[in-house]
């Protein structure tokens, strides 16, 4: 497999994009520390990091690179940070060109198991480390992992889920599930967490089981589409497990041209500002704020000790359920956030009152305290 991807990394790639540190308008430059700004590598020893799109979550183009860099750069570690935008011959060609240029460590966050694995091999015989980010490269044997609890991602979801629909005494409600992309090892661990606890409600009749699918490379534009289909083939959906805020945000367009916005509870994942924003309106009833920050710090914190020729450790591991091997793991936990605690994620500083509160969203950040002292279950993996 890993020379068929190889194979077409000669044809029809698009340009390498490079992604770095981004300002508080969510603007990231075309240069990247370690690369010039074509994106060609300059040879220079650096920790490589590839980021896998700039579509499925506003993190990859702004949160993650900005965190990142800035830990590097406190380290006094160079780094380039580059974005496969999607294409997975483009993730293995920007893997190529930084393991043939001088990258001493490599972070990846694949776009699948496949062409994460073909990087990962080839790192392998230039015995150069790697570390998986926020998702387990299935069979690939990564030397290092940093990522989430995701298994709880999914319970909070369906947490937040069940309390909106008993907040709004929904009875016996048809819930859907718009799971995240097929190829992503997380879509799985989400779906186990919020199934474990939806499957409970369906088997004691609390809840009927609708349409339940996974969304293409968590393609938004896609989502919408396949919602409106669940739609038509169950117009009585009383809820909306959606994996993440960008597909929670294609089912509340969905629902507002159907007269039914903030009727029916949709959940998210990411804390992005649209997710926020639809929490103050009532149209999304949760999200999961995953302090990206923390992740970013934690990742690079290996990647320097390895930099440096240190073999760092971690607190854990994780089995990888195809290879049956087990990758040091380092473990994160999730928080959940609902209209009253999105003051809790401003207050962190993930996004600014500025950018949240601004045209009809500034009465409801009054409304909801956004810019005053935030609670105190804030660090918290509350429920």
């Amino acid at each position: 497999m890993r020379k068929k991807l190889l194979a077409l990394m000669t044809v029809g790639l698009l340009a390498t994009v490079t992604i770095t540190a981004c300002d508080d308008s969510d603007q990231s430059s075309d240069t990247s520390s370690g690369s010039d700004s074509s994106g060609a590598s300059s040879g220079k020893a650096r920790v490589g990091v590839i980021m896998p799109d700039t579509k499925s979550s506003q993190r990859w183009s702004t949160d993650d690179p900005k965190f990142l860099k800035a830990a590097f750069d406190a380290a006094n570690v160079p780094v380039e940070i580059q974005n496969a935008q999607g294409d997975r011959a483009n993730f293995v060609k920007i893997g190529t060109d930084m393991l043939n240029g001088g990258v001493k460590v490599l972070i990846i966050a694949n776009l699948d198991a496949d062409s994460g694995k073909a990087v990962i091999d080839l790192a392998k015989e230039k015995k150069i480390p790697v570390i998986d980010y926020d998702r387990l490269t299935l069979n690939g044997g990564a030397d290092y992992y940093v990522s989430f609890d995701n298994e709880a991602v999914g319970r909070y979801q369906a947490y937040g889920l069940i309390s909106c629909l008993s907040e709004k005494k929904v009875k016996n409600p048809i819930i859907a599930e718009l799971n995240g992309s097929s190829t992503d090892n997380n879509s799985a661990l989400f779906k186990d967490g919020y199934d474990g606890q939806l499957d409970v409600k369906y088997d004691s009749a609390e809840y009927t089981k609708g349409p339940d699918q996974f969304v293409p490379d968590w393609d938004s534009e896609e989502a919408g589409k396949i919602f409106e289909q669940m739609l038509a083939q169950q117009p009585k959906i009383g809820g909306v497990l959606a994996a993440n805020d960008g597909l929670g945000n294609a089912v509340i367009q969905v629902l507002r041209k159907k007269g039914l916005s903030g009727k029916v509870p949709v959940t998210g994942q990411d804390a992005t500002l649209q997710g926020l924003q639809n929490l103050l309106t009532g149209e999304q009833c949760v999200t999961i704020y995953k302090k990206v920050q923390r992740e970013a710090e934690a990742a690079a914190g290996l990647a320097v000790k390895l930099f440096k020729g240190d073999k760092p450790t971690t607190p854990g591991q994780i089995k990888d359920p195809e290879s049956g091997g087990y990758v040091p793991f380092v473990s994160l936990e999730p928080v959940q956030i609902d209209k009253f605690k999105v003051k809790d994620v401003v207050a962190d500083g993930f996004v600014t009152k500025k950018q949240l509160c601004t045209g009809k969203y500034a009465k409801l950040c009054n409304t909801y305290g956004v810019g005053v002292a935030p609670s105190a279950s804030a660090d918290t993996d509350d429920k």
